[in-house]
């Protein structure tokens, strides 16, 4: 009797401990199920973070691939090209663009004329940069596709040897990459010299280069890369 009793007693513990590892087993399964769920939903969760940061980056002008020129037009007749050789500008994830252009890179392609622009005309020594900003639409940029193009009305505020002016254009935006856009002027955006007071260093230029006249009207145009941070 005692043996019979001793081997159901014996069968139950077993049973009992088979009971507790199979449930061990599948709460451990669970368990790790779980984490594992866990760990998917983190890494989901900080890819689309990661998504949403980089959407919301801002975008910095690549001054290597980005060019900023203007037209000089003397004698009536003589029209030449010059550039600047740095330009510093941003778009940031509210929509606000800004350029800088330092004055003291002008490039005309002559040294004495490099040094009278400085000196006579935009008096860089008081005034070193012309600023350039405006507001974009930042969700049609956004929304464009890799190669996609459109044109984007905006209003640029230009602040030039101390003087300020807005004026309405149209630029050309195209999406590069997923990183990167190109704006371009569609046409050229003609800046008076009277608006700034550069009038008096454009007599000036006139008076010492003994030319009968400069044109006081500049065509501008620019092609300016911007790349996500």
């Amino acid at each position: 009797m005692c043996s019979l009793e001793g081997a159901d007693n014996n069968f139950f513990v077993e049973g009992f401990s088979a009971k507790l590892l199979y449930a061990a087993l599948v709460f451990g399964l669970i368990k790790k199920e779980g984490l594992q769920i866990m760990f998917k939903r983190i890494i989901l969760v900080a890819t689309l973070l990661l998504v949403a940061a980089s959407a919301q980056a801002d975008y910095k002008l690549d001054n290597k691939q980005s060019t900023f020129n203007f037209i000089s037009i003397k004698k009536g007749k003589i029209a030449e090209t010059h550039t600047f050789n740095k330009i510093t500008g941003s778009i940031a994830a509210n929509g606000a663009a800004n350029m800088s252009i330092d004055l003291n890179s002008v490039e005309t392609h002559i040294a004495t004329r490099n040094e009278r622009m400085k000196t006579m005309l935009f008096e860089t020594v008081t005034f070193p940069a012309a600023l350039i900003s405006t507001n974009i639409d930042i969700a049609q940029l956004e929304g464009l596709q890799v190669g996609e193009m459109m044109a984007m009305p905006v209003v640029l505020s230009v602040n030039l040897h101390g003087k300020s002016k807005e004026m309405a254009t149209v630029l050309s935006v195209v999406k590069l990459s997923n990183s990167g856009v190109l704006v371009t002027t569609t046409k050229p955006i003609l800046l008076n010299a009277f608006d700034f007071g550069l009038d008096t260093g454009i007599q000036a230029l006139m008076d010492v280069a003994k030319l009968p006249s400069i044109a006081t009207a500049v065509p501008v145009s620019f092609s300016l890369v911007f790349k996500r941070e």
